[in-house]
C-alpha cells in the first residue's frame, strides 16, 4: 500500500527496511474529493502528502483573485512547507482539481528522523534543494523568460533526476490541466495561451 513512497524515495536515497519502518507507522491513506483542499488559507499544518492517485493545484490568494503557482500529480511529494517549518498559518491554498489518494504523515515526525538517521538526514537535504531549485526555477521563469518561453518550457519538461521523482514531469500540466489554470500559472490570460499555442503549433 505504500511501496510507491519507498520507490520514490530510493530513486534518491537507498533505506534499509530498518529504516523504512521507522517512517511507517505514523503513514495513512487520505482521500479527497474534486475541489476539497488539502491545505486552506489561514490554518497551520503539521501534515505532508504524497500523491497516489490524482491532481493537485497550489495557489495564493492576492486581493481575492487566486496565483496559481504550482501543479501535483501522481509520485509528487506536496505540503504546505512555511506553515509546517514555522508553525505559523499557511499564505497558500492546496486544492484537488480531481479525486485524490494520498499517502500522508506529520512533518515533525520526518523532522525527527532527519535528526536521528543519517540515511533520512540525507534524503532531507536532497528535499531541500529540490524546493530550492523548484522556487529559483518558478522565479527565474518569470522574471527572464517570455510567456512563449514559459509555455515551450512546459512542453519540454526538461528536469533534473531527483526532481523528476518528487515533482513529476512539467508535460503533465499541458496534458490534464484545464487552460485557464495553466494560463494563470504562466502569468497571462487564456486569450494570450490560446495565441502562444497556435503560433507554437505553427513552428
Amino acid at each position: 500500500m505504500y511501496s510507491p513512497l519507498r520507490n520514490n524515495i530510493e530513486g534518491i536515497v537507498k533505506l534499509t527496511d530498518l529504516e523504512w519502518n521507522l517512517l511507517v507507522p505514523h503513514l495513512k491513506i487520505r482521500k479527497l474529493k474534486k475541489n476539497e483542499l488539502f491545505v486552506e488559507i489561514g490554518k497551520t499544518y503539521n501534515e505532508m502528502g504524497f500523491v497516489l492517485k490524482g491532481v493537485l493545484r497550489h495557489y495564493y490568494l492576492k486581493e481575492g483573485e487566486e496565483k496559481t503557482t504550482s501543479f501535483y500529480f501522481e509520485n509528487n511529494i506536496v505540503a504546505a512547507y512555511f506553515s509546517c517549518i514555522t508553525n505559523q498559518p499557511s499564505k497558500l491554498a492546496i486544492e484537488a482539481l480531481s479525486n485524490c489518494e494520498l499517502i500522508v504523515f506529520p512533518y515533525n515526525v520526518l523532522l525527527g528522523l532527519y535528526k536521528k538517521n543519517k540515511t533520512w538526514h540525507e534524503f532531507g537535504r536532497l528535499l531541500a534543494e529540490y524546493i530550492v531549485l523548484s522556487m529559483e526555477e518558478r522565479m527565474v521563469g518569470l522574471l527572464i523568460y517570455s510567456p512563449e518561453e514559459r509555455y515551450q518550457k512546459l512542453i519540454e519538461g526538461n528536469e533534473e533526476r531527483y526532481r523528476k521523482i518528487l515533482k513529476g514531469n512539467k508535460t503533465k500540466i499541458i496534458e490534464n490541466i484545464p487552460q485557464r489554470y495553466i494560463a494563470d500559472y504562466l502569468g497571462i490570460t487564456p486569450v494570450s495561451l490560446s495565441r502562444i499555442r497556435n503560433r507554437v503549433s505553427k513552428k
